[in-house]
């Protein structure tokens, strides 16, 4: 009974943590994502760089506690994020940010989901030669979705004359970057770090 209870009270720790991580990746993000940046003649904002990271922790929550409890997490962080966005930004910003977010989330959530059982990756304390499949195709969708929504949302006809010419252009531009940046340092990270994760779990399921 002890060790159920040690187990529980871990476990709610941890979604607790990764609730958190989501909020804060969401505030600090939509703080920088009024902040445009040219790199190469291309337009960007700060938040290309810190957003992916929502992506990896999710497809972490879902590969290691199923996608019921990612969803659970997407929803804990939810209204804490609208008012910590709101705080950062203006109220349409907030609206975009969560709208975006909980859309993507779940999109990414049910894409990963699915390919893992497609492709029988469903092992829970193996990385299969198939595990980089799942996050790279759910991490695509997500993506477009997460992106275009929320600039959408945010700054179509907007009164910042900047961002309501260029938000098109700035969310493909992002887009594409993000998925650049996913893809080269986020997914073998992904990989690197599930395979840590799950190899700390079998020595200790093995004692």
């Amino acid at each position: 009974i002890i060790y159920i209870s040690k187990i529980m009270t871990n476990f709610y720790r941890l979604t607790l943590t990764l609730v958190i991580i989501h909020i804060f990746i969401i505030g600090i993000s939509n703080y920088l994502v009024q902040f445009p940046i040219t790199i190469l003649s291309y337009d960007f904002t700060i938040a290309t760089f810190t957003f992916p990271f929502i992506i990896l922790t999710t497809d972490l929550t879902v590969r290691l506690y199923k996608a019921q409890i990612a969803r659970k997490i997407v929803i804990g962080a939810f209204v804490p994020a609208f008012f910590i966005s709101l705080y950062f930004a203006d109220f349409r910003i907030a609206v975009a940010s969560v709208s975006a977010y909980a859309l993507g989330q779940f999109l990414d959530i049910f894409v990963f989901s699915k390919l893992r059982k497609e492709l029988g990756t469903t092992e829970d304390l193996y990385l299969n030669k198939n595990w980089y499949i799942a996050p790279a195709v759910s991490t695509f969708f997500a993506q477009i979705i997460d992106t275009y929504i929320f600039y959408g949302f945010a700054f179509y006809n907007s009164s910042d004359e900047f961002m309501k010419d260029n938000w098109f252009p700035i969310a493909t531009n992002d887009l594409l970057f993000k998925l650049l940046i996913c893809y080269l340092a986020f997914l073998p990270f992904y990989g690197l770090l599930l395979n840590f994760i799950l190899s700390n779990l079998r020595k200790k399921s093995q004692t």
